[in-house]
């Protein structure tokens, strides 16, 4: 759902700082709509609260109780801690980009607090249920060429430990695979992947079925009609596939990365290789991972253990 602006002074102000974000920075296209997203939302609520456009003069007067008020409706309307900390991050930014762009007083938006909460852990899947949910899409009731894009597409997430908007980045000239990839992740990051024969084959098994023409600059992955396959799409697909294996709920296209980094952690990778591959910018995203580790490391241990 699109965010509507009060005044087009806003508008004009988000969109100028929305373009630098992806333009200058490279932020991906999610990111940027998240940002818009929060930041244009708590623009509105500041509209409405002050009773005027949120105009650059206005932005220059906003106070800290401002803040609160804004995290107080959100608070009201069933948001969480995670979900709000995000948005005042996203606010924050904007703010800190205002005040280097118009010389604007952000003391007391950057001063603001937010709420507090405990990160949750990722939940990877098991090996063999990564293997259980690859067969099943590809065993699909789609047609064959469907079954057999849903499949590669899911091995190379879970393969080479992609996001599901690097993977839908790739290029039909891209193919067929190298033994290494090179990818453009967040920030504009580049990383190299390998890519094991499994993740080729698959990608190759798809291309041979699809019906639609090889175009070197067209998507790599492809809808029904040919066109560039949504990840809503995908997602959905994983949904159903997650069903009828009986997989937990929450598996996404995201917890085949999660499982990719969690099942080379155990089988003895180092940190600093695995942050390599997930493109993490700081190690300290990666460390999450061996809490995983250690977290049914002591559930092994209560189960087996006669004394514990």
């Amino acid at each position: 759902m699109a965010v509507r602006l009060t005044g087009t002074a806003a508008e004009e102000i988000l969109d100028r700082w929305l373009g630098q974000l992806s333009a200058v920075r490279g932020r991906a296209g999610g990111t940027v709509s998240a940002y818009r997203r929060d930041v244009g939302g708590f623009l509105e609520f500041l509209a409405e609260h002050r009773g005027a456009p949120a105009s650059l003069k206005a932005l220059g007067r906003v106070e800290g109780t401002d803040i609160r008020a804004w995290m107080a409706l959100r608070r009201s309307q069933g948001c969480t801690s995670r979900s709000m900390a995000r948005s005042l991050s996203a606010v924050k930014s904007f703010f800190r980009w205002l005040a280097d762009e118009e010389d604007l007083d952000a003391s007391a938006v950057l001063a603001a607090r937010a709420p507090r909460f405990k990160p949750g852990l990722p939940r990877p899947i098991s090996a063999k249920d990564a293997n259980s949910l690859i067969e099943n899409l590809e065993n699909g009731p789609e047609p064959a060429w469907i079954g057999a894009r849903n499949a590669a597409l899911v091995t190379l997430l879970y393969g080479c430990g992609l996001r599901i908007s690097e993977a839908l980045d790739l290029r039909q000239g891209d193919s067929p695979l190298p033994e290494v990839i090179r990818i453009s992740g967040k920030g504009g990051r580049q990383r190299l992947v390998p890519v094991l024969p499994l993740v080729r084959n698959a990608v190759q098994r798809y291309l041979e079925l699809c019906p639609h023409p090889r175009r070197k600059d067209g998507a790599l992955f492809l809808g029904h009609r040919g066109g560039p396959l949504n990840p809503r799409l995908a997602r959905k697909a994983i949904e159903c596939a997650r069903i009828q294996t009986g997989l937990p709920a929450g598996t996404s296209p995201h917890t085949m990365r999660h499982a990719f980094a969690t099942h080379l952690l155990a089988a003895g990778g180092d940190l600093r290789t695995i942050q390599e591959l997930l493109g993490h910018a700081s190690l300290s995203t990666t460390q999450i991972y061996t809490s995983i580790d250690q977290t049914r490391l002591m559930e092994v241990y209560r189960s087996a253990h006669p004394r514990a």
